[in-house]
């Protein structure tokens, strides 16, 4: 592994964070590392809010700011058709889904970006020959189109979105599958993300949670990541 990551110097996250931070960011060797796409990657929230907004015009409903539509994200399509709808519209879930689906074709375009700083950070992990991935909620057709799309190639060896009969995070099944195939440990291996649904993705798969301070979702209660620059330190200190 390069000693360009491991050689990173920053000022302590855990000593600015408080002994805390052990709780969440527990001493390992971290060999590999798995990202949350929405909110974690990419700031997705304008092209969701944008599609779901012609979802429920087209059915007749009213529509909602994007800072109602954050709440409604990370549990997957489905879960924000229904999120939205309830509990005045259940009946009309099927429908909204399917509109959502196909304005999302287009409307993801509008104000999807990577975060700052984000581009940057994978490319440095990669040149330390981390494996990465990216495994999320969102389906698999679109997470694929979007990685593809916005980072360059060669960054990832796996792009996993959510595909029919297999469970959602906070299930560890997903998770546990790519630890397998890259044959390391879940202990060797963190879950990098932004919401509650990541922290207890990291936690029923066993891997190291490392959650960053944006996004949607995020937990309350526990010491984040303030920056990519706090990420490459936590690294670099686990490291020694």
């Amino acid at each position: 592994m390069s000693q360009r990551l491991l050689s990173y110097s920053r000022e302590s996250v855990k000593t600015r964070l408080g002994n805390s931070i052990t709780q969440i960011y527990p001493p390992s060797v971290i060999r590999a590392f798995i990202f949350d796409l929405d909110g974690t990657l990419v700031d997705s929230l304008p092209g969701i809010a944008l599609a779901l907004n012609h979802a429920l015009t087209d059915a007749g409903l009213p529509t909602y700011p994007q800072n109602e539509v954050i709440s409604f994200i990370g549990n997957g399509m489905k879960v924000l058709v229904e999120r939205a709808l309830q509990p005045h519209h259940p009946s009309l879930q099927t429908q909204v889904f399917e509109s959502l689906q196909k304005h999302y074709q287009e409307d993801w375009k509008e104000g999807t970006t990577p975060y700052p700083g984000i581009v940057e950070l994978l490319k440095t992990l990669r040149s330390a020959d981390y494996p990465l991935a990216v495994l999320s909620n969102k389906p698999h057709q679109f997470t694929q189109e979007i990685v593809e799309s916005l980072f360059p190639s060669g960054l990832f060896s796996r792009v996993q979105g959510h595909c029919e009969g297999i469970a959602k995070k906070p299930d560890p099944t997903s998770t546990l599958q790519i630890v397998s195939e890259w044959t390391l440990k879940p202990k060797e291996v963190a879950y990098v993300g932004d919401s509650t649904v990541d922290l207890k993705t990291a936690q029923f798969s066993g891997l190291v949670p490392l959650i960053f301070s944006w996004g949607y979702g995020t937990p309350e209660g526990i010491p984040l990541l303030q920056s990519t620059e706090d990420f490459l330190s936590a690294i670099a200190e686990e490291q020694h």
